[in-house]
Order: C-alpha cells, then sequence, then structure tokens
C-alpha cells in the first residue's frame, strides 16, 4: 500500500463551480506532475492503442469535432483538441439521457522542469442536489482518480492493477477508501460540514468498494 499512499498524496484534488452549456455546474479538479514529457503523456491520453491500455478502448472520429465512445463508458463530443495541451470533450454515460445529463471533462497539459508535465483534470456536472448531497465529490472525483492511477502505472511501464478485481483486493480497497476520505476532506474545505463531508465520503467509499 505503500506505493499507493505515494500516488493518493501526488493528487491534488479540489472543488469548483463553472457553467457548462446543459446548466450552472459543479466542477472536481485532480492535478498531478508526471516525471513524462507533454508530448508522452498527451499520446498516452489520446492514442487509442495506448489508452486501450490504462483505461479502456475507445473508437469513434478521433478529432476535433468528431465524437468517441469509451467501451462499456462515457461517449460524447470532442470539442476542443489542441495537441499537445488540451483535450475538452462533453461526457455522456447511459441511454435516454437529457441534457442535463451531458457533462463536459477538460484536460489541461503544460511542460514543467527536467522534461515532466503537468495534468490537470476537470468534469464539471450539472449540479444534481440530491445525488450531490448523497455522494458529494468522491461520486465523480474517485472514479477519475482510479484512472489516474492507470494513467500512472503505463507512463511508468508497471503492471495495471485488475480493472474488475481491484476493488477486492486489500490494496485496491485500501486506495478506494483513502481517496473517498480525500475528497471528503476537499468537500470540506469547500464549505460543506465535516458531518456532511464525512457521509458523503462514507457513501461513496461503500459505492466503490461494498462490504462483501
Amino acid at each position: 500500500m505503500t506505493d499507493l499512499i505515494d500516488d493518493i498524496n501526488a493528487v491534488h484534488r479540489e472543488l469548483g463551480r463553472r457553467d457548462i452549456p446543459a446548466g450552472a455546474g459543479r466542477t472536481v479538479v485532480l492535478s498531478r506532475r508526471y516525471d513524462a514529457t507533454q508530448e508522452d503523456v498527451w499520446n498516452a491520453c489520446t492514442d487509442p492503442e495506448r489508452l486501450a491500455r490504462w483505461m479502456v478502448p475507445v473508437t469513434g472520429d478521433l478529432r476535433e469535432g468528431g465524437a468517441y465512445q469509451l467501451e462499456g463508458n462515457a461517449g460524447g463530443e470532442i470539442l476542443a483538441c489542441e495537441r499537445p495541451s488540451l483535450l475538452r470533450v462533453t461526457w455522456v454515460y447511459g441511454e435516454n439521457v437529457t441534457e442535463k445529463d451531458v457533462s463536459e471533462v477538460t484536460l489541461r497539459l503544460s511542460a514543467e522542469e527536467y522534461g515532466a508535465t503537468l495534468l490537470t483534470l476537470e468534469h464539471a456536472a450539472v449540479d444534481d442536489p440530491a445525488f450531490f448531497g448523497k455522494y458529494g465529490p468522491g461520486a465523480t472525483g474517485v472514479g477519475w482518480d482510479l484512472a489516474l492511477l492507470g494513467l500512472t502505472r503505463h507512463l511508468a511501464g508497471a503492471p495495471m492493477p485488475d480493472p474488475d478485481r481491484f476493488h477486492t483486493t486489500p490494496e485496491g480497497r485500501g486506495f478506494i477508501l483513502e481517496v473517498s476520505r480525500r475528497w471528503g476532506a476537499a468537500h470540506a474545505a469547500s464549505g460543506a460540514s465535516e458531518e456532511e463531508a464525512r457521509r458523503c465520503a462514507a457513501e461513496t467509499a461503500a459505492f466503490f468498494a461494498p462490504e462483501e
């Protein structure tokens, strides 16, 4: 679990608000520094062959103005693609969706000293008071923490966790519980009460890593 704690500590998490076409939105933002070049991180996040190795397979017309579909996951339109620094897409999960179900994901990459890269990922979704009131930011944030863990392993050439079993392993469960707690801390830092933040973090952890 030591390596995973290092990965958890390497991510900065915060909440915010930003209007999107579907309405007034809440945002979760994750940022992490990678010891890899900006071009390498960009390729890892946009090349279909590499995406399939650390996330899931992707299909579609993968260009600005085109559309994409992640296997068994979300799909949407590619709103902006400015290699190697900016990717913005709509994010739609499920069928029979309404306009308010369309959220936006923005990926920004910036070069840092010594060939490193700062990755910042923002997911903006229309505010749903009932859903957010139950799960808080972790409902979105934990999923992206898991994705960044996969990207981290991929860039380092390390073995990838089994996505179907990771949450059942002691390491995986520990990772999910801890990042849920960290999103609870970010929730409290944004103005939620400590009690509300803890309750939402517990609901999120139970969703991603339910008790056997």
